[in-house]
């Protein structure tokens, strides 16, 4: 059931002396793009007859193709409640449509919807939780972010120094009143790294809270002249920022993921589900990682996986399953991190369970060891396979994965797959710092 109707949002307009609106989309590479009109030109928006140069938006289209129109979803508005309170601000994401109406094959949100779909016509509902972790970190005179922060603070601390805990608090409550239901908010391992935890929702929404709390996060933070990233490694020989993005799969309103008969408590549609994830791990990496630094997390003892594998009861594999049962069951992906589009990232989770559904793929027993410790003959004797360590092999899996690329469709693949091999190319052309400390003298 639809949350709001047309004439709730001209309502809710006028009341709340909303000035202004936003007609919010995501790129291809999860980076948030607006197009900015006053109330006065609502009727057309809500019409879906406002455009954008698409063009412009880099892996969206070619010149002669650039026109694109936005087509509000109704239940999305929401006001602000960090801007103004006279002339408030509202926004509204948008899905993108062609000039004959039809939707664009570049658009990472009817992506996500498309395969949201399918698992509808399984008779399935796919819920996300995602845990998001990010930095805090000082400005510079001029206002440039740096990577310092006063804070030293490790897991669950509460902040001696700096502002963080403020910030965290503002956050929170803007959160709330935007309609989150914010579950839990604390520090985390590294100074400076916080996490704020809200409550899980069906997938497209989930991704469309996930966008909106990034905002939320780096709008509040630079009002107290604090830069915050989802960087995913912005400090060396500490833990990097993950996403956890845990998953739930209903129907007819019970979860399918739990089985009280089951002594683990986990049904065998879970563990097929698991099994897919793992089938086309390697594939989906450069989706939930798409940075050259997002390979700087995954070393061994940094909180981050670095293999291909499942576990009931600890932390170091890439699936874990949460000790709590019933309709809480849920299944844990580790590796992701914040720099990914959370769009593509949860269509492609999705995929991958629903592939593994079909095909019966048994993610083999639970390995309750400390992956962190064991080395690479350990691994090889129990067949684990390492995630990709590199932007490039991430891609060239990518590349590889038939299951991604219908997922993605053809257009999306080409144009993500360019611009990263670029980014990778240009990262390679690189002389780092490290490298001349460690080269320039002794040779």
């Amino acid at each position: 059931m639809s949350l709001y109707t047309r004439e709730d949002i001209f309502r809710i307009v006028k009341e709340q002396d909303v000035r202004f609106i936003r007609l919010q989309f995501t790129d291809i590479f999860g980076t948030m793009k607006n197009v900015s009109i006053s109330s006065s030109q609502l009727d057309k928006a809500l019409d879906g007859i406002c455009m954008f140069d698409g063009s412009a938006i880099e892996g969206f289209t070619r010149v002669e193709e650039s026109d694109m129109y936005l087509e509000p979803d109704l239940d999305s508005f929401l006001i602000f409640p960090w801007r103004p309170q006279q002339g408030k601000v509202a926004r509204l994401v948008c899905d993108l449509k062609t000039l004959e109406g039809k939707t664009f094959a570049g658009d990472p949100r009817q992506i996500l919807r498309k395969v949201v779909r399918q698992a509808e016509e399984m008779g399935y509902i796919f819920n996300v939780g995602p845990e998001c972790e990010f930095f805090l970190f000082n400005t510079d005179d001029q206002g440039n972010p740096t990577t310092q922060t006063n804070d030293t603070g490790s897991y669950f601390d509460l902040e001696p120094l700096g502002q963080g805990e403020d910030v965290r608090r503002e956050i929170v409550l803007a959160l709330e009143e935007m309609g989150f239901e914010v579950e839990a908010s604390h520090h985390e391992v590294a100074p400076g790294q916080h996490e704020i935890d809200f409550r899980f929702d069906e997938a497209v929404a989930a991704a469309d809270r996930l966008m909106t709390f990034k905002q939320a996060v780096k709008t509040i933070a630079r009002r107290y002249g604090m830069h915050a990233t989802f960087m995913p490694k912005p400090i060396a020989k500490v833990s990097g920022s993950g996403l956890h993005t845990n998953m739930s799969l209903f129907k007819d309103g019970a979860n399918v993921l739990n089985d009280p008969s089951d002594p683990e408590g986990l049904s065998q549609i879970a563990r097929f589900f698991i099994g897919g994830i793992l089938e086309h791990m390697r594939g989906i990496t450069a989706i939930a990682n798409p940075l050259v630094n997002s390979y700087k997390r995954f070393v061994p003892g940094f909180e981050a996986p670095c293999n291909i594998s499942w576990s009931l009861h600890n932390r170091s594999p890439l699936i874990r399953i949460p000790a709590i049962r019933g309709e809480n069951t849920r299944i844990e992906l580790r590796s992701p991190d914040p720099a990914s589009n959370p769009y593509l990232l949860f269509a492609a989770c999705l995929a991958a369970g629903l592939d593994g559904i079909r095909r019966q793929l048994d993610p083999g027993p639970s390995l309750n060891t400390n992956f962190y410790t064991m080395n690479a003959e350990e691994r090889a004797a129990r067949k684990i396979k390492d995630l990709p360590m590199s932007l490039q092999e991430a891609l060239d899996d990518l590349e590889k994965d038939m299951l991604m690329h219908e997922v993605l469709g053809e257009h999306v693949m080409e144009k993500y797959i360019a611009s990263k091999r670029k980014e990778w190319g240009d990262y390679r052309k690189v002389v780092t710092q490290w490298e001349i400390d460690q080269y320039l003298r002794q040779y």
